[in-house]
């Protein structure tokens, strides 16, 4: 048995208790209000639902160019680089880019993975001496599913994904699609798949989210990435304002993936509040991918952060959530528990 003791962000509202969590067997037992000396911040580690970790063979490659021309199938630069990357070197920098998001508080990333079965073969290797589990969505080939927990999509406009989209159905595993990136034309007919996930909906408009709310279809947003590629800024509140909305830093190539930055950036740009970034950041990925954390409570997986609280950047902060997520960095972690 194991006691982590400080502020505890707890339950789904994150409500700032004094206390200790109590983990057993690798799962939380109790969360308890009692008076403790520790000004350590315990909440739920991080899921990044959404990242392309086969970019880290292609880190700053995408400065200064449009989507097309950095990320689109099957000829931008991301797939070229891609494309020339051996096995060694792949598995090798996906491995450093899992290592980093473990070290500063993520505990599985919702990869959209590349190159068939061999990539998410690939991302496997690169994941076992890491303590993340990346949640794969394989692409390419219906047989990617023998490997991967779901089928990523590239878009709409891009192919017919019907048979992928039956495939998935059939095996009882989910369907993910990029949709309204570079603009509106791919979002009916990604809804008309009825997938299980959205990825940006930078795009989305009146009509699109009526259809999203009324299938129930959650969304993962990723802010910083939209920003750098220059497609726009996704309608976070009105997302919100219709269903469950997640947290991605996606490619690797255009961002460190830090949901520290990730959250920061939401917080400061987006009529959200600092509670739904951090529900965007842990709660709405695991609900996503069915995973068994993002929550500080009994009966969970115990997938924890603790952050110092009287480190130099946070002491003396009032508002725990807030400091969580306008404020703390990679350096204030003390603790990644999983």
């Amino acid at each position: 048995m194991e006691t982590l003791a400080g502020t505890v962000l707890a339950g789904k509202s994150f409500d700032p208790i004094r206390g200790r969590v109590v983990v057993e067997d690798g799962q939380i037992e109790a969360v308890e209000e009692t008076e403790t000396a520790s000004t350590d911040i315990v909440l739920p580690a991080f899921v990044n639902a959404h990242t392309h970790l086969g970019d880290s063979v292609a880190k700053d490659a995408a400065v200064g160019l449009s989507l097309e021309e950095a990320v689109v199938p099957p000829d931008s630069l991301k797939h070229r680089r891609l494309a020339a990357a051996g096995h060694d070197d792949l598995v090798s920098a996906m491995r450093r880019t899992l290592r980093f998001v473990a070290r500063t508080g993520t505990v599985s990333c919702l990869d959209f993975r590349e190159s068939g079965l061999a990539g998410a073969r690939a991302l496997r290797e690169a994941a076992e001496p890491v303590a993340v589990d990346p949640f794969i969505f394989g692409s390419d080939d219906l047989s990617v599913l023998d490997v991967a927990d779901g089928y990523g999509a590239s878009g709409a406009n891009d192919a017919d994904f019907t048979a992928e989209r039956a495939a998935c159905r059939e095996r009882g595993v989910p369907f993910a699609i990029h949709a309204g990136e570079p603009d509106a034309t791919d979002i009916h007919p990604a809804l008309d798949l009825d997938p299980d996930l959205l990825v940006h909906m930078v795009h989305a408009e009146r009509e699109h989210l009526d259809r999203v709310a009324e299938q129930s279809v959650p969304i993962v947003a990723c802010p910083r990435a939209n920003s750098v590629l220059k497609v726009g800024r996704a309608p976070i509140r009105e997302l919100l304002d219709h269903t469950t909305v997640a947290l991605g830093t996606d490619n690797v190539m255009l961002n460190v993936p830090s949901m520290f930055r990730e959250m920061a950036y939401t917080a400061r740009e987006f009529e959200v509040s600092a509670r739904e970034v951090l529900r965007m950041a842990t709660t709405a990925g695991a609900e996503i991918a069915g995973l068994d954390c993002g929550v500080v409570e009994p009966g969970r997986r115990a997938a924890l952060l603790v952050l110092d609280g009287d480190s130099d950047n946070l002491a003396g902060t009032t508002d725990v959530v807030e400091a969580v997520v306008r404020r703390a960095t990679e350096l204030d972690v003390k603790r990644v528990l999983v």
